[in-house]
C-alpha cells in the first residue's frame, strides 16, 4: 500500500512563477514520491512568496497546516529545505510545527527528513528559544490557523473533520441505493449483504490489509444521517 502525501511548493519571485520553477519543483517531487512508493494527495502552493516571510502569513502553507489537521495524512514532500524558508528562525518555528502533529517532512532532492532533530549548534538554539516562547507562539499560530479556517468555510463550506458519507456524487448514488433497498423492506443486514454481492465497495476499501466490507452497523449510521 503506498504512503499518503501532501507536497508544496513555492516561488519568491512572480519571475520564478512564470518560468520553470513550479515545473521543475513538481518534477523533484513526482520523482521521489514514485521511488519511493508515495501516492500524492494534495498540492499547496504559494506564489512570489519570500521564504523569509513567517510560515502562517502564507495562504498555501496555512492551508497545508489545516488540511494535515483534518485528514490524517502525516507525510509533506518539498523539493528542498529552502522552499520551506531561507531564514533559520522561520524554518526551525515551521518545522516545530510539524512535529508537534507528526507530520514528517522530506526534502525530495536529497530524501533529507527535515523534522528529524540534529545536534547542529544553531538549530539546537533556536529550538531552546522556541520552547522558551512557546505559549506565545502557540496563541499567535492558533489565531492564524482560526482565520484560515473561516476562509476555507466560507469558499468550501466545510474544512476540519472526515467528509460525511454522501459528500461525492458516487457516494450519493450508493445511498440513493440503501434508501431504496429500505424502501423495498430489506432489513439493514439484507442492504449490507446486496452492496457487498454487487461489489459495491465502502469508502475505504482496505483495514490492516484485508478488504473492508459492509456491515447492518454501518448503513444505519449512515442512513441516520442521510
Amino acid at each position: 500500500m503506498k504512503t499518503k502525501s501532501h507536497y508544496y511548493v513555492r516561488t519568491s519571485g512572480l519571475g520564478q512563477a512564470k518560468g520553470d520553477g513550479f515545473t521543475r519543483q513538481r518534477d523533484v517531487i513526482a520523482r521521489y514520491a514514485k521511488a519511493n512508493r508515495i501516492e500524492l494527495v494534495q498540492e499547496f502552493l504559494d506564489s512570489g512568496v519570500s521564504g523569509t516571510r513567517d510560515g502562517f502569513d502564507r495562504e498555501g502553507l496555512t492551508a497545508l497546516f489545516v488540511a494535515l489537521k483534518s485528514n490524517g495524512v502525516r507525510l509533506v514532500l518539498l523539493e528542498n529545505a529552502d522552499r520551506l524558508a531561507r531564514d533559520l528562525m522561520v524554518s526551525e518555528i515551521i518545522l516545530n510545527e510539524f512535529r508537534k502533529i507528526g507530520v514528517k517532512v522530506i526534502a525530495a532532492d536529497s530524501g533529507t527528513d527535515l523534522t528529524v532533530e540534529d545536534g547542529e549548534p544553531t538549530k539546537k538554539m533556536v529550538r531552546q528559544i522556541l520552547a522558551s516562547i512557546s505559549e506565545f507562539e502557540k496563541s499567535r499560530i492558533v489565531s492564524k490557523l482560526r482565520a484560515s479556517r473561516m476562509r476555507i468555510r466560507k469558499t468550501d463550506g466545510r474544512c476540519e473533520g472526515r467528509k460525511p458519507y454522501g459528500f461525492t456524487e458516487h457516494e450519493k448514488t450508493v445511498i440513493a441505493q440503501m434508501l431504496a433497498f429500505r424502501s423495498a423492506g430489506l432489513s439493514m443486514a439484507e442492504i449490507a449483504n446486496r452492496l457487498n454481492a454487487d461489489g459495491v465497495k465502502p469508502r475505504t476499501n482496505s483495514r490492516a490489509g484485508k478488504p473492508t466490507r459492509w456491515h447492518a452497523t454501518t448503513i444505519q449510521r449512515i442512513l441516520k444521517t442521510a
